[in-house]
């Protein structure tokens, strides 16, 4: 009750008593609208068939094309997902292969190859003038084409 009294009193007190009445915007004085004027006005308000096919089409086109964009985004990150999958059955490749490439380097004796080299299977190191040098392109390996010449 209190509060419907302060209301009352900031109405009935408000010291504000001849304000002018606001003007709508329907009371300003209308102009004369020209006959061709009118006419495009009232065919602009009707939409006709072929406009109505028309936006139809646009929309359905619209439609395939979104339908499209988003199946091309699905198989993006299909492929991201099944490139990184990979990508870390690589890793773990490598990583297992370096395991093994430590374990197996690591268990080679060369000292006990060249014992056996030399003493059971009779091989030498190779004396001055025995060693001949071929020019190769590539520094892999060179393919023999030819008997090598003997060096006395």
């Amino acid at each position: 009750m209190a509060a419907a009294r302060q209301s009352a009193y900031y109405v009935h007190g408000n010291t504000v008593r001849n304000v002018p009445p606001q003007r709508r915007g329907d009371d300003r004085p209308k102009k004369k609208v020209n006959n061709t004027v009118r006419r495009n006005r009232e065919r602009a308000k009707h939409m006709s068939a072929g406009y109505v096919l028309f936006l139809w089409a646009a929309l359905v086109a619209t439609g395939i094309i979104l339908v499209y964009y988003i199946g091309l985004q699905s198989d993006i990150t299909n492929s991201v997902k099944h490139i990184s999958t990979l990508e870390r059955q690589l890793n773990a490749l490598k990583v297992a292969n370096e395991e093994d490439y430590s374990r197996i380097t690591s268990a080679v004796d060369l000292e006990e190859i060249r014992r056996i080299a030399i003493q059971e299977l009779g091989m030498q190191y190779a004396q001055e003038g025995q060693i001949i040098t071929f020019a190769s392109e590539n520094s892999d390996y060179v393919k023999q084409m030819a008997e090598i010449p003997q060096h006395d």
